[in-house]
């Protein structure tokens, strides 16, 4: 029998020393991994060395910049959480640097590094027992080249994650950071690798339904991430027309646009999110993901957007990890934008109280199972192997 068990604390201290007292002292016994995800408003470095130095050597630390906060009270700005995670684990930790220059090299260098940790080579991972924790610089929008270099030795891992985020959502900061440990670093990815016997699962959630309708991706540009033709007709004007809506409607977050009806792409029976996100002045569109040529994208429909959150966690989370007593939430910032466009913030809020001892982020963009995906909700739960433990 094995578990993974989770405790949290949150800090609104400005105070570098101040929050990481609070955020230290709540975990209550030294964990043996922190995950600590800071509003991007605060000093990364002060506080990196002011909670390192009050957690023991033995405790790792992990950790990035949001774009809000989350825990077991619900989605939060301009705050410090700081998870705890003990129990039946091992897990070894890598960090791959210069992410926009070479992604590739730095997935393969954070695997490797995390793998070395745990006492293996990446071809040799139990892909039962483990499980990868990723954060990358999520404005570097280098995710699908980050995966190819992880997954290079062994495809079968799984990963899930999110992007480092920053409260004012402009990717022309670039003033995304990451921890590990005792360093904060940019332009960088970085990998926990869970190895444990305990019930663990990948999830996502997102609030959308196929329509069965289908567009095709006739023609993208020299960085496969904008499409300069839909069904051989200019994208834009083409995306509009099956929506019915104008193209100046389009932009994601307006009421009738791309967050209303994004795309998904069928993998087998599922469904992933890659969504349009902007018109540019051109007439292309641009997407939060690599595209290809001939492409066959799904057009999806919004459903309820708080009742879907809410029967993940009472629902799905339950059914797929025993006795879940621990959730790590990747949640897309996109879903915020569209919660406040339709002003249902404090309920999608409330909705998160639901998840078993949850902590996280809103990000820039999710990872999950070897796709880089949007709009969605990603989770890595942990659970108690103990028949007893669900009585």
């Amino acid at each position: 029998m094995a578990s993974i068990v989770m405790t949290t604390a949150r800090t609104g201290a400005p105070d570098p020393q101040t929050a990481a007292e609070e955020l230290v002292r709540g975990l209550g016994a030294a964990p043996r991994l922190a995950v600590m995800f800071a509003s991007s408003e605060r000093d990364q470095r002060a506080l990196n060395e002011a909670v390192r130095g009050r957690l023991p050597a033995t405790t790792r630390l992990i950790g990035a910049t949001t774009a809000g906060e989350i825990d077991h009270d619900g989605l939060h700005t301009g705050s410090v959480v700081l998870a705890g995670l003990s129990g039946d684990f091992a897990v070894g930790l890598g960090l791959g640097k210069n992410l926009s220059q070479a992604p590739v090299e730095a997935g393969a260098a954070a695997m490797a590094q995390a793998c070395a940790e745990l006492g293996a080579l990446p071809e040799d991972i139990d892909t039962e027992r483990c499980v990868g924790l990723v954060i990358d610089d999520g404005f570097r929008f280098k995710k699908e080249e980050l995966l190819i270099g992880m997954l290079d030795r062994n495809p079968g891992v799984v990963l899930v994650g999110g992007g480092a985020s920053n409260s004012i959502f402009d990717p022309t900061t670039q003033q995304t950071q990451l921890h590990v440990d005792g360093e904060v670093a940019t332009d960088a990815a970085l990998i926990a690798l869970f190895r444990t016997d305990a019930p663990w699962a990948a999830l996502r959630s997102h609030w959308y339904e196929p329509t069965g309708e289908r567009l095709t991706i006739t023609r993208v540009d020299d960085s496969c991430t904008r499409a300069l033709e839909i069904d051989g007709q200019p994208a834009a004007r083409r995306y509009a027309e099956l929506l019915g809506v104008g193209v100046d409607d389009l932009e994601f977050g307006k009421p009738h646009g791309f967050s209303e009806r994004p795309t998904g792409i069928r993998v087998g029976r599922e469904v992933f999110l890659r969504s349009p996100w902007k018109v540019l002045p051109d007439g292309s569109i641009l997407f939060a993901n690599m595209l290809d040529e001939g492409a066959e994208l799904e057009l999806m429909r919004r459903v309820d957007m708080v009742a879907s959150t809410r029967k993940f966690f009472s629902d799905e989370l339950p059914r797929r990890v025993h006795s879940p007593t621990a959730t790590l939430l990747f949640h897309c910032g996109g879903r915020m934008w569209t919660a406040h466009s339709h002003g249902v913030v404090d309920q999608l809020s409330q909705a998160f109280t639901a998840a078993p001892t949850p902590a996280g982020m809103n990000v820039c963009f999710e990872l999950f199972c070897g796709f880089a995906i949007n709009t969605t909700l990603t989770v890595l739960a942990f659970g108690d192997s103990d028949p007893r433990a669900s009585i």
